[in-house]
């Protein structure tokens, strides 16, 4: 796991080899074991290092094929690369490390673009073709691994990180207004737009090949997607046998790695079953845990310090753990240093994440995390059930559209935004930006089921690759690389097949929720309907005790809801009544506040809102 950047001038100008360096140096979290870059004339590539695989200096990057013609720069793991390194030494191919890093950059040598689809891993890389003067760039099916660009007529600049490009003069440092218009609907980016106005993300499954000469022959294309389409084939017995088969050998795939190897361990099945697996591997596996003093909680949140769940199960694999635990005043002293490396705010509440990644980083390189299984196996019931009966598509849509405007509905934005901001809101409609991710135009009316596997499309592309984003800008803080074994290729290609009545249990009786009003109905709704993942239940029950596996479902969250009308008001209202607050830039200061102080008087739940624009003050006086 490392950091990469990168410069083409189109222009044929020589790459200033300091201004690489210093973009290579911003990136040196990600990779504190080593650094190099590669210049040649117009082309330049930078590295930092975090040694996994291969700890010699024959994994040191920028690396080059045996001819000099091919140079590549790559952030990742590939798990399956021993096989892929097998099949290139029956074609002739000779290997001097034992490193991923020279498997992929030899599979490219044989197979070009097609090498990817033989990839079961989390990548970012790019890789010079001297002799056809192309860049190849590309990135895994699901988005673990980020990789952002700048592109003029005059150049291409890229990294790992946002904060590399920065360091070019060349990158101004512009909010874009169409961005925050996505981040205050969806309280994410569905596009390839950040926060930065000429700086976009390359997406998920994605890959560029750029001719370094002529920007105009830029090639961007998609060579994989998610496709949630049962097999009803697919029996019960068969679903379970199958589910247990894939799961415990991918995370016996990601067990590769010549340094120690942790996992994080909530009270939920998902992180207990991947840990437990794990710990029949390493004797003493490390495992980590935060926890949260809810002396000041109510509510819901009454239940979400899990440690002694996690105390449990560490005790049951037997692993060498450590817990941290947060209290009211902890998210003001990190969020700083927290949006610094985010770069490019998304999803929900991230600083607990930071603070158990910083703990986890002083012990392993890498940790293993139960992300993903939910998107795959249906862990969020009460999203889907709320557009699965519909009379046409379209207003499958419009339904699924309304909940997933998390913060500022469009009916608001008119008087949330300032009046010389609103006019560039209202000419980028985010229901035109949630339409692309699932187009749904001349479809026939679908059963429930296929409703439900379309939400899983959508937030499999949306919501959970705005979780990895998160994971890796806020693991690679600390110098350590987060694995996610629910999102091994052949895991993931049987889980999109099974039907759906095997993940959810009734699809006809509903219940509907508010999620934003306050109150016990939440966890009422929880009580009653216990639903979701049923097939992955029954697979994990396997590995953690049946009441974990029958527990609610609940997020890693702290309880802020509580929080933040109660011992951190007085730090949200120095930062966001505060006349001078930039935020007020942009958006209109009544309606903010008259928003937050729902929250304040027990109205409305607006935690997401609050944290949100929390994010958004730090980065206007951190970026701006």
């Amino acid at each position: 796991m490392c950091g990469i950047t990168g410069i083409c001038n189109f222009d044929n100008s020589p790459v200033p080899i300091n201004i690489l360096n210093r973009m290579t140096e911003a990136v040196k979290h990600r990779g504190p074991d080593g650094d190099g870059v590669w210049v040649n004339s117009n082309i330049g590539l930078g590295h930092r290092r975090l040694a996994i695989l291969d700890l010699s200096q024959y994994g040191s990057q920028p690396m080059q094929s045996d001819e000099g013609n091919f140079i590549i720069s790559y952030n990742g793991e590939v798990y399956n690369y021993q096989n892929i390194r097998i099949e290139l030494i029956s074609k002739g191919y000779k290997f001097r490390s034992n490193t991923d890093t020279e498997v992929v950059l030899k599979a490219y040598q044989e197979w070009g673009k097609d090498c990817l689809v033989k990839f079961n891993g989390m990548f970012a890389f790019t890789i010079y073709d001297q002799n056809a003067k192309q860049l190849f760039i590309a990135r895994d099916r699901y988005g673990i691994k980020p990789l952002y660009y700048f592109m003029s007529d005059s150049r291409l600049i890229f990294g790992s990180e946002i904060k590399s490009i920065l360091e070019h003069p060349d990158a101004n440092i512009n909010l874009s207004i169409r961005a925050l218009n996505e981040y205050f609907s969806f309280q994410n980016i569905f596009s390839d737009l950040t926060f930065f106005e000429d700086i976009k993300l390359l997406p998920a499954a994605s890959y560029m090949v750029v001719d370094t000469h002529n920007v105009n022959r830029t090639i961007h294309e998609k060579y994989w997607d998610y496709n949630f389409t049962e097999d009803l084939t697919i029996n019960e017995e068969d679903a379970l046998h199958e589910t247990q088969r894939l799961f415990e050998q991918a995370v016996n795939r990601q067990l590769i790695g010549d340094v120690e190897l942790g996992a994080f361990l909530s009270g939920g099945m998902d992180s207990g079953a991947v840990t437990a697996i794990a710990a029949n591997t390493f004797k003493n596996l490390k495992s980590f845990t935060c926890g949260f003093d809810l002396s000041s909680a109510s509510g819901l949140e009454l239940s979400f310090d899990e440690r002694r769940k996690a105390e449990y199960m560490s005790n049951l694999y037997k692993t060498e753990h450590y817990e941290i635990v947060l209290k009211a005043g902890d998210m003001e002293r990190i969020m700083p240093e927290l949006i610094w490396h985010l770069e490019d705010p998304r999803v929900g509440q991230s600083y607990p994440n930071y603070y158990i990644s910083q703990l986890a980083g002083k012990f392993v390189k890498v940790s293993l995390a139960g992300t993903g299984g939910d998107e795959l196996f249906a862990g969020y019931p009460w999203r889907y059930y709320r557009a699965v009966v519909n009379d046409y598509p379209e207003q499958y849509l419009e339904k699924y559209y309304r909940y997933w405007q998390r913060l500022i509905s469009d009916s608001e934005k008119s008087y949330f935004y300032q009046p010389e901001i609103y006019p560039e809101i209202w000419n980028y409609q985010t229901k035109d930006v949630f339409k692309s991710v699932m187009e749904l135009q001349g479809e026939p009316i679908m059963s429930p089921e296929e409703y439900i596997n379309k939400s899983l499309y959508f937030e499999s592309k949306t919501f959970l690759h705005g979780l990895l984003g998160i994971e890796d800008k806020i693991s690679m803080a600390h110098g350590m690389e987060i694995r996610v074994p629910f999102l091994d290729n052949d895991l993931v290609d049987f889980a999109m097949k099974i039907p759906v009545k095997y993940k959810l249990k009734n699809l006809t009786d509903i219940i509907r929720i508010n999620e934003n009003e306050p109150g016990y109905k939440t966890q009422q709704y929880f009580e009653k309907t216990n639903d979701g993942k049923i097939i992955l239940r029954k697979v994990l029950s396997n590995y953690v005790p049946e009441t974990y596996t029958d527990g609610i479902k609940q997020g890693f969250s702290a309880p802020d809801a509580s929080w933040f009308k109660g011992e951190s008001i007085d730090y949200i209202r120095e930062l966001l009544f505060n006349k001078n607050a930039q935020i007020y830039n942009y958006l209109q200061p009544g309606k903010v506040q008259k928003l937050m102080n729902l929250h304040f008087e027990g109205k409305q739940n607006k935690r997401l809102l609050i944290w949100s624009l929390l994010c958004f003050e730090w980065w206007l006086r951190t970026f701006k």
